[in-house]
């Protein structure tokens, strides 16, 4: 038997098969270049789900060209996604619009003000977090500006849930993925019907809501057909990219910590108190494994500009070099880029910079001194460096990576950047060997129950390097964050006396 996992990215998607026993057989991804995020306006992100659709498509036909790959042999598929879209369909199941991305900012100002309208202590304390521009405004957005679409809604969800609906013709979703889009009440454990009521959202246009290790409905006949697998297989797992990217590292206990470097760069805390940023510049979403008699909220802190800051770069500035190469030249310049500072906020509005969008800086460039060299490195220490800022915020809420655990992949493959992020922190980084896809097979084999434990499910997870802190670069290392603190407050500073004059 073999568990599939599907991966929807807003770059790709990847699915990969794994055996009984939790390892890799057969792994794909399509397209081999990045999918496109299209930006009608400044500030707008939007993809087209058929086009997820067609890659998990074209994925899956890549798959059967490995002999390792067993389609008829199938026992359930998972499902990870990107997090915070939204997707709405008609009565009869066909998109209505693009989806609504997640590093898209044109629900900021609606989410702020309902901040306000509805009581900052009540949101904090019930929703966890402020609604933002998190999905549910983002549906505001649309009734707001886009009345006949939002008349059209027979309901709306989020990237992974479309998957689902066009895997099997049901249309549901989870307490994680509801809390990701602030549509979930933590204080009276049920649907946040307070913000659907402010924003004037029907309550019948929520999907269906199953637990993430369930059964959320079988393949089709017609869509086994056109995948080359058989019918009836069930969708057993279903989670957020951050969430599930967690419960790949098997990061499901409170303090355990999860870091990715992808397009946007994540640091991820498992707690089992519910407490949250009084300014909501990190974010407390439901995890994997929590449920009404054991809570697990996983603290998420997200820099929508992180692998796609390294890769603006390599595309427009270092285009003579691969990632490899990038990483060398980083090399050769000092612990602090000799004074140049990059802040890597180009990406859309941060939540950690409370939902300003201030746009990518180099700072204190002197022709005189500063090469490419310098910039490559300034860019990865900007990346490291807004992890920690970020992290700091999860320290006041009582966080404190011990052990941050990441995937062999993406920034995490610069030796230089997780250094840096080890030497800046003070904790170890335990790289594994694992992805989303393989995280969303797992699930998907828990779901049916083949491993009866998260412990079972982890058996064949290895740790393939663990990166320590260098005691001797450690002091180097910080204060060259406290000069890219210091650079950042002088452009937020700038961005408050702009305000404060308009």
């Amino acid at each position: 038997m073999q568990f599939l996992g599907l991966d929807i990215g807003s770059s790709s998607v990847k699915v990969s098969a794994i055996d009984e026993e939790g390892k890799v057989v057969a792994s794909a991804q399509y397209p081999e270049k990045e999918m496109t995020i299209d930006a009608p306006q400044p500030g707008f992100a939007e993809q087209d789900p058929e086009m997820w659709w067609e890659a998990i498509c074209k994925g899956i036909e890549k798959l059967h060209n490995d002999p390792a790959f067993k389609g008829d042999e199938l026992g359930a598929i998972g499902i990870t996604y990107q997090m915070h879209g939204l997707v709405t369909v008609d009565a009869d199941k066909n998109v209505i619009r693009p989806s609504i991305i997640w590093c898209d900012s044109r629900a900021v100002e609606i989410g702020e003000n309902a901040f306000k309208a509805i009581g900052e202590a009540q949101c904090l304390n019930e929703f966890m977090n402020s609604p933002g521009n998190f999905t549910a405004s983002k549906l505001k957005w649309v009734k707001e500006n886009e009345p006949d679409n939002f008349d059209k809604i027979h309901k709306f969800m989020l990237p992974g849930d479309y998957v689902g609906m066009k895997l099997t013709g049901e249309i549901r979703t989870t307490i994680s993925g509801l809390s990701e889009g602030i549509l979930w009440n933590f204080k009276h454990n049920r649907l946040n019907t307070e913000l659907l009521e402010h924003y004037g959202i029907p309550f019948n246009l929520v999907a269906e809501v199953k637990e993430t290790f369930t059964n959320h409905g079988e393949v089709t006949e017609a869509v086994a057909k056109k995948l080359g697998i058989k019918a009836g297989i069930p969708i057993t797992y279903k989670a957020g990219d951050q969430p599930n990217n967690a419960f790949s590292l098997n990061v499901v206990n409170p303090g355990e910590i999860a870091a990715t470097g992808g397009t946007s760069g994540v640091v991820y805390g498992v707690t089992d108190e519910a407490k949250c940023d009084p300014k909501s510049r990190v974010n407390p979403f439901a995890h994997v494994n929590h449920t009404e008699e054991t809570q697990r909220l996983g603290v998420l802190l997200c820099i929508n500009g992180t692998g796609i800051a390294n890769s603006w770069l390599q595309k427009n500035i270092a285009s003579n070099m691969d990632y490899v190469s990038m990483n060398e030249a980083a090399e050769q310049s000092p612990i602090g880029s000799n004074g140049l500072s990059y802040l890597p906020f180009g990406n859309g509005a941060e939540r950690v910079l409370e939902n300003s969008n201030i746009g990518a800086h180099y700072s204190n460039i002197d022709f005189n001194r500063h090469d490419q060299n310098d910039l490559i490195r300034a860019t990865q220490e900007g990346i490291v460096f807004s992890f920690q800022y970020g992290i700091e915020v999860m320290q006041n809420m009582g966080l404190k990576p011990e052990v941050i655990r990441a995937g062999n992949a993406n920034m995490f493959l610069s030796p230089l950047f997780r250094q840096t992020l080890a030497n800046v922190c003070g904790a170890p980084i335990e790289l594994l060997d694992t992805d989303g896809a393989r995280g969303a097979a797992t699930g998907a084999a828990v779901g049916v129950n083949h491993f009866k434990s998260f412990e079972e499910a982890f058996q064949s997870l290895n740790v393939i390097k663990t990166i320590l802190p260098e005691t001797d670069k450690m002091k180097a290392t910080q204060e060259a964050y406290q000069l890219w603190k210091d650079s950042l407050q002088k452009i937020l500073n700038q961005e408050q006396s702009t305000v404060q004059t308009n």
